[in-house]
């Protein structure tokens, strides 16, 4: 895959997760929150390989270092993601322009971050740059998830509170 292919497809994942996240706004969350978790589900199980990948040649301070990284990149989107109950009784995503921001920020700190590292090689460069990205995914889920959990529960108790009188 030649970098101009590559460009493309990351543009157009990146405006599809922003599109994705602006329509949340919109729509109130369904269930008790557990769909907030399932990316990880779908990232983990196809990551795995290309991280493990032997002909990877990453030492384990690499992806240490990788995973700290992805972490710190986690941390403006976990303050830039709340929820919120509106009139209708439902928990909703807030809407927070600072999250497209965010997100957009650390799309291109990851654009430069490859430019520089293209010494290290397709499989290394792979492996590194996915540990970054679960880096700072997984936080950002779990967190989004307590967030929400806190919010639901105080629904729940609210709602019984109601009930009770």
């Amino acid at each position: 895959m030649d970098s101009s292919s590559f460009y493309v497809i990351v543009i157009i994942v990146a405006v599809l997760v922003l599109w994705r996240r602006t329509r949340a706004m919109y729509r109130p969350v369904k269930g008790n929150g557990t769909r907030l978790l399932l990316p990880i589900l779908f990232l983990l199980v196809p990551c795995m390989p290309i991280i493990l990948n032997p002909k990877a040649n990453v030492d384990g301070w690499e992806l240490i270092c990788a995973a700290i990284f992805g972490f710190l990149l986690s941390i403006p989107l976990i303050w830039t993601t709340n929820y919120e109950f509106r009139s209708d009784q439902h928990i909703y995503a807030v809407r927070n322009k600072s999250f497209m921001i965010t997100f957009l920020m650390i799309f291109i700190i990851r654009f430069l971050l490859r430019d520089y590292l293209k010494w290290l090689g397709p499989d290394a460069e792979a492996a590194l740059f996915i540990t970054v990205a679960l880096g700072y995914i997984l936080p950002w889920r779990i967190i989004s998830f307590i967030k929400f959990r806190q919010l639901y529960k105080s629904r729940i108790q609210t709602n019984d509170n109601i009930d009770l009188r």
